[in-house]
């Protein structure tokens, strides 16, 4: 009965959601391709979520999430802040699992998903980077995510604009970046920051990369 109820409630926000579609079909192939992390989320944590869960459900608690995790980070409450932004980071890779084992892929979920991981990165990165690595890195950061989806969007206009493996790549590198960082202002080791600054580093190679040689987001 409560599992109808929510189920019932999950269709009409999926309803609500068609309102954003801005894409038609059809898709490119590789965003339907179950890969092996898939595979693996399928087989050791995808079972906690039922099936009415919906993967534009995990990223809407993205968009959520954020600006407490903002508030955490400005009272300094570093602690609360690290487990909010790591259950936040995952959550990336949970709906996207669930889209492609569960063949839940929405045009929303493609345009909004990414939208969710730029802000998430922009504003919990951009905070700490600034804070404790180098203000100059943290625009860096900021003006890279900026081109990337604008020049996307322009460039991909009237199409899909699906996020590729450096793409995602470059996401991971920043969300292991923050919370090295995050991870430093608990435990207090210094050698935890020079992971994260050298982490960071790298994910704005792979920024780069993203914008000049492969253009996806």
């Amino acid at each position: 009965m409560v599992q109808e109820k929510f189920k019932k409630i999950g269709e009409k926000i999926d309803s609500k959601l068609l309102l954003f579609r801005v894409f038609d079909d059809p898709r490119p192939k590789y965003i339907a391709k179950v890969t092996l992390i898939d595979k693996f989320f399928k087989n050791t944590i995808l079972w906690i979520f039922p099936e009415f869960v919906r993967p534009n459900h995990i990223t809407i608690f993205r968009f959520i999430s954020i600006p407490f995790i903002i508030y955490y980070l400005v009272i300094e409450n570093y602690q609360a802040g690290l487990i909010l932004f790591v259950i936040s980071a995952l959550s990336d890779a949970f709906d996207g699992a669930i889209a492609r084992t569960r063949n839940k892929i929405t045009d929303w979920g493609i345009v909004f998903d990414p939208v969710a991981d730029k802000i998430l990165i922009g504003s919990a990165g951009g905070i700490l980077i600034f804070k404790f690595i180098n203000p100059i890195l943290a625009y860096t950061v900021i003006f890279l995510e900026l081109i990337i989806i604008s020049l996307a969007y322009y460039r991909f206009k009237g199409e899909i604009v699906p996020a590729k493996t450096v793409g995602k790549i470059k996401m991971v590198l920043q969300c292991f970046g923050v919370s090295f960082i995050l991870l430093f202002l608990v435990v207090g080791n210094p050698l935890l920051i020079q992971i994260a600054t050298g982490i960071i580093f790298l994910s704005v190679i792979f920024a780069i990369l993203s914008l000049t040689i492969y253009r996806s987001i």
